[in-house]
């Protein structure tokens, strides 16, 4: 078996990491989605204010696995926990245990650093990676649903708080109507039809 090691990630990795997130995201059928550049990499992971944590896992001293996390907050357990954004073995590795070993160093930060808990989201049909994080011990939300905003609605939803592909003629005037209220609270409009803005709540 080829003996591996697992070490963080440090400047100069983030050439290697895109990499993984490239061949991840192939496998994954979303390679067309990868915008990310080293650049970014760099910023996120190794700036004064970054954001993310990075572990690589060597054979031989070459990078042949990794695991991108950050720190989430519980407003239950008042405890801050990890999210494991991405963990990325290439083949020729797998079955090896690097995988499950990248994961159990991930567990033992979690611990070592107080989180509540260690959690991340796999395709529903990526079953070998389902079996290996049930085997584990890891249990499925199944009774939560994953919700996003990017693109364009993420834009949208920030500049007019509906995407305005979402908003009916009459709803685009009732939201005009609140925002003058907002900014000129003496206004006194005509009508301001409030079904029509709760019924997308």
């Amino acid at each position: 078996m080829d003996l591996f090691t697992i070490r963080e990630a440090i400047p100069g990795d983030e050439a290697a990491i895109l990499g993984f997130i490239r061949e991840l995201a192939e496998y994954e059928k979303l390679l067309h989605e990868v915008v990310a550049t080293e650049a970014d990499l760099c910023e996120a992971l190794f700036a004064e204010n970054s954001v993310a944590h990075a572990l690589i896992t060597e054979v031989d001293g070459q990078p042949v696995a990794f695991a991108l996390y950050f720190y989430n907050f519980s407003t239950f357990a008042g405890r801050k926990g990890i999210y494991l954004e991405d963990l990325y073995v290439q083949p020729d590795f797998r079955g090896k245990g690097i995988g499950r070993s990248l994961l159990k160093k991930l567990a033992q930060i979690a611990v070592n650093s107080g989180c509540a808990r260690f959690e991340w989201a796999a395709l529903d049909w990526n079953q070998p990676a389902i079996d290996v994080y049930t085997g584990i011990g890891a249990v499925p939300m199944e009774e939560w649903t994953t919700f996003r905003l990017d693109g364009e609605a993420l834009k949208a939803f920030a500049q007019d708080c509906i995407p305005r592909s979402l908003l009916s003629v009459t709803f685009r005037h009732t939201f005009s109507t609140l925002c003058l209220l907002s900014v000129f609270p003496g206004l006194k409009p005509l009508a301001v039809e409030w079904r029509t803005f709760s019924s997308l709540f």
